[in-house]
């Protein structure tokens, strides 16, 4: 009996691990889902597929910069190596090359802190955008791989 429990206990631990684990993998999904429709709308804009409303441009400054800043903990080793569902994962580079990711991170953060206070119509929307949009791209390329 006392093996029955042990053995159910185990296996609760181990369901638990993970569901913790399928749900930070959620967690960062939904985050990079949320900076890409802050990235189209800023885009968007910059090219003239939507008109210039500078509330909408100060939002998704802001959850950019909200999940830029979140980066580092949206990726912990816990899920290295997890391939979800989606067109994209992360490498494993983002933990064997940790401090890069983290100092591209920072970087993509304080682009998008200073563009905050420097965005005040569509001509400093199409000036500052391509920056920021080359900074997160940049990650991209190093730390994300396309689900085949």
């Amino acid at each position: 009996m006392l093996r029955s429990v042990v053995f159910a206990g185990v296996l609760l631990a181990g369901v638990g691990a993970v569901t913790a684990q399928q749900d930070q993998v959620t967690t960062t999904q939904l985050a990079m889902k949320s900076n890409l429709k802050n990235a189209i709308t800023l885009s968007d804009m910059s090219k003239g597929k939507k008109p210039y409303d500078q509330a909408a441009v100060n939002a998704a400054l802001v959850g950019l910069e909200d999940v830029a800043k979140r980066f580092p903990s949206l990726f912990p080793e816990s899920i290295k190596g997890l391939k979800p569902k989606g067109d994209y994962y992360a490498s494993d580079k983002v933990w064997t090359e940790r401090a890069e990711f983290e100092t591209r991170a920072a970087k993509f953060a304080q682009t998008v802190g200073d563009a905050k206070g420097k965005i005040k119509n569509l001509a400093g929307l199409k000036e500052i955008f391509p920056g920021i949009n080359d900074v997160c791209l940049g990650c991209h390329e190093t730390f994300r791989i396309k689900n085949s």
